[in-house]
């Protein structure tokens, strides 16, 4: 099995050093420690052990280290910065590896650009050497390139003409969207596989600025203090320590504190139930620093971020989620106002940032999403996101109940509206309404006020409002039905509906992530025998099917 949490005393490919307000990620990939056998990791290339080290890492400096504001990624090995990614491991791997490492690098990338746009760490590319491919992509996620002009020291995006595949899976749409290379130079660049080195690169904009070797780490400093005074919201004087998770994996689920997960692989559906915060996580700033990574909101975010991780790497054939939750709606409603509150204070920022990162997984999971609202359901407040997140939502309607029973109820927060917005740069309640003004108008306007299933469906907040005596029937019914369909027909239909409205870089990089590389990753062109990436390395050319359809 996949997992995705490290022990920071046993990185295998990065260095990290940690001098004040600054934090150096020396890359020096162990060529022997591939994440399976069969390849070597050489030039500083990389493959998904590599980038979930990265991941670790910079999410340990998010928490235990609030003092640092600029992150310097560079390499450890001379005249090498990285050679991307593995083409070796992406040769021999299966489509269903390529798609979701492909989908890790590209979330860890975002995650660079997450923290730098809200206030929190900002990042600095120090290029030493070549850097090709996926090696170019880290560089573009972080705030500044810095290229060393030695004569030898490049950068390129070579997939073309090398591989047979599309410039890397964000590469592209960053050179032109985030870097604003103009379109013909970024044609050339991306055909051309020998790269662009000094003046060059900054004139067309690959790289901002260059120095000579001698003055290579002078520059560094320059920019890091330069950088330094633009980060708003690194100003913690004591770090809190993300310990290890509390997680039981067993063949019928995966059990965390605040969540657990029933894995149906005959039926092929996952149930992830929720366990609420209680009035013990009601707490003010010094006592939440205090609890420390086991605060409710920091630990669900970690526990439901990791389970998203293990589900889409190791359990490929479960298609649908379906999410419950337990517990008092008044204590999720109190601990998501104290994140509203404080959102201008260091930690309570990360902690909606990993959130925000969080759910943003779950946006971009090939899984139907079904989300339920019982008797003893708390999805209010921040866990009211998993009902926006949800392909459909259904909530018990007790209105006819013989024992008059009150409830369910659901309600709407102030951060339903902001800060935990998709990466369509929408929060999920304007995507549900195409961001209709007066609608959200109207629903700022009940924000605090519990909504039984009635209610909370003439406000079109909910799919379907079942009584209880049809409740048990409609939800198996509509998952029997769901999981008939084909999945790759659900993986397309879902990436178009859940995403209306307006692009951004991110909705551009993941959507040409479905529907374009990893397509072209299952063409013969890249990977049958005679294919370019099989080939890679061997001296042979390869054989391209050359009808253009």
């Amino acid at each position: 099995m996949i997992t995705f949490d490290r022990d920071p005393n046993n990185y295998k490919h990065w260095k990290v050093d940690i001098k004040e307000n600054k934090a150096t990620l020396f890359l020096d990939v162990s060529e022997k420690d591939g994440i399976k056998p069969g390849y070597d990791l050489k030039l500083n290339s990389y493959d998904l052990g590599v980038d979930i080290e990265l991941n670790d890492i910079v999410q340990r400096i998010r928490f235990e280290h609030p003092q640092v504001k600029v992150v310097v990624i560079t390499s450890n090995q001379e005249k090498n910065f990285s050679a991307g990614a593995n083409i070796y491991m992406l040769g021999q791997s299966e489509h269903t590896w390529k798609v979701n490492f492909c989908k890790f690098t590209n979330e860890t990338r975002n995650g660079f650009e997450d923290s730098s746009e809200s206030g929190s760490l900002k990042f600095i590319a120090a290029v030493n050497g070549i850097c090709a491919g996926g090696g170019y992509e880290v560089a573009l996620a972080c705030d500044e390139i810095l290229l060393i002009d030695d004569r030898s020291s490049t950068v390129s995006l070579p997939e073309v003409p090398l591989l047979g595949v599309l410039p890397g899976t964000g590469g592209v749409t960053r050179l032109i969207d985030k870097r604003k290379v103009r379109k013909d130079l970024a044609d050339i660049f991306c055909t051309n596989a020998d790269g662009i080195r000094g003046k060059k690169a900054v004139d067309w904009k690959l790289v901002d600025y260059i120095a000579p070797p001698s003055k290579f780490a002078d520059l560094i400093d320059e920019r890091v203090k330069k950088i330094t005074s633009t980060v708003k919201l690194r100003d913690g004087k004591e770090g809190i320590k993300l310990n290890k998770l509390n997680r039981n994996i067993t063949n019928e689920g995966i059990n965390y504190d605040c969540l657990n997960a029933k894995i149906n692989r005959e039926d092929r559906i996952a149930n992830i139930h929720i366990i609420g915060p209680t009035s013990n996580d009601v707490l003010n700033l010094e006592d939440i620093g205090k609890k420390g990574c086991d605060w409710w909101p920091l630990k669900f975010a970690r526990e439901l971020e990791d389970l998203i991780l293990l589900l889409r790497t190791n359990e490929l054939e479960v298609g649908v989620l379906t999410m419950t939750s337990e517990g008092s709606t008044d204590d999720i409603l109190n601990v998501t106002s104290i994140i509203e509150k404080n959102k201008d204070v260091w930690l309570i920022n990360e902690i909606i940032g990993l959130l925000r990162r969080t759910l943003s997984r779950l946006d971009l999971s090939s899984r139907s999403i079904f989300t339920i609202i019982d008797n003893n359901s708390c999805f209010s407040g921040l866990l009211a996101e998993l009902l926006f997140a949800a392909d459909r939502t259904y909530m018990l309607n007790n209105a006819m109940s013989p024992d008059d029973l009150k409830g369910p109820f659901i309600t709407l927060s102030d951060i339903n509206f902001a800060s935990l917005e998709m990466v369509n740069g929408m929060s999920r309640l304007a995507t549900r309404f195409n961001n209709d003004e007066l609608k959200l108008k109207k629903l700022r306007n009940i924000i605090g006020k519990p909504l039984d299933a009635e209610s909370a469906f003439e406000e079109e907040l909910i799919t379907v409002i079942p009584d209880d005596l049809d409740w048990s029937d409609e939800i198996r019914l509509s998952v029997e039905e769901r999981t008939s369909f084909s999945p790759d027909a659900l993986t397309g239909l879902e990436a178009n509906l859940r995403f209306p409205g307006k692009e951004t870089c991110e909705t551009k990089i993941f959507g040409r992530l479905t529907a374009w590389q990893n397509w072209i990753f299952n063409r013969p062109n890249a990977v049958s025998e005679k294919g370019a990436l099989k080939l890679f390395g061997t001296g042979s050319r390869a054989k391209f099917d050359n009808k253009r359809v």
